[in-house]
């Protein structure tokens, strides 16, 4: 098993033709590295499909959602800060990349993109985390500073998802290679942080601050995973006066979820019902709860 799921990667890097590695995936009633890899994938989707809608105004092409639904609230950011609209073209980019190289890499074993709400499951995930109904709804393409708000609600969560999943891959050019991806991820959410730290006195349209809106999405998403192990820390740490910049534990080692935390987050509920940013789930064998 291992020698065949380091084919996939080894693929990737021409190695092995596309349609070479594609026969050597095989079904299997066991978890492969390859339907790790395809749960990933999902998130990935999640994320670029995000990014691509807030900086371009364009939802990803047929190829590289292997022609999967398109996304439900897809529409460009009104950003007005250039040094933001450039870091969000760069994490665009990454994230679009991201989801290339997956697919490529699994070829025709790879899931299609699942249907994503990047509209109204915003405004949801804002309400629970606040536990009131804002109005107007909140938005990610509203500002720059609510863009950022949307990323932060992502980025931590791909960073503990890659975490929580390297210790299950048997491929050490596999691990290799996640753990690559979940550097970038993790880059990107150092930033977006930074960023929101720096914004943090700032009042919102509905009467509180940044930081009281970024530590109460952290409380929503702890709330959610069901995870007694502080994996969830905001920007700002009213016990020690700090700000948090890489939630972490006393080692400074990154937490992890598991695929059932990272479902609850991303659903929006504990139930493993399919729902949130994920309306009919993701797809793959790896589902709520394994």
């Amino acid at each position: 098993m291992k020698t065949f799921c380091g084919f996939v990667f080894l693929g990737l890097l021409v190695l092995l033709s596309p349609a070479a590695a594609a026969r050597r995936l095989k079904a299997s009633s066991a978890i492969t590295d390859a339907d790790i890899l395809n749960f990933a994938l999902n998130l990935e989707c999640l994320e670029a499909q995000f990014y691509s809608c807030a900086v371009y105004g364009e939802p990803l092409s047929d190829d590289l959602t292997g022609s999967g639904p398109q996304p439900i609230g897809c529409q460009q950011a009104n950003f007005t800060n250039d040094d933001i609209v450039s870091i969000a073209t760069d994490v665009a980019q990454d994230e679009i990349a991201h989801v290339k190289f997956l697919r490529t890499a699994l070829g025709n074993y790879s899931v299609q993109c699942p249907l994503v709400n990047i509209g109204s499951a915003f405004s949801a995930a804002a309400d629970a985390a606040l536990n009131t109904t804002l109005s107007p709804p909140f938005s990610p393409y509203i500002n720059d500073l609510f863009f950022l708000h949307g990323a932060f609600i992502f980025e931590d969560l791909g960073v503990t998802a890659y975490k929580g999943a390297l210790a299950s891959f048997q491929s050490p050019d596999i691990l290799v290679a996640a753990a690559g991806i979940l550097a970038v991820e993790a880059y990107h959410a150092g930033y977006i942080r930074t960023a929101l730290i720096q914004s943090g006195d700032v009042v919102t349209p509905y009467g509180v601050n940044v930081t009281t809106i970024v530590n109460a999405i952290s409380a929503a998403r702890e709330a959610l995973d069901g995870a007694d192990n502080m994996a969830e820390q905001g920007i700002y740490n009213a016990t020690t006066g700090d700000y948090v910049l890489a939630p972490a534990d006393k080692n400074a080692v990154a937490f992890s979820r598991d695929p059932a935390q990272v479902l609850a987050v991303a659903y929006l509920n504990k139930t493993g019902a399919a729902g949130g940013f994920f309306p009919d789930g993701v797809n793959g064998k790896i589902q709520y709860g394994m």
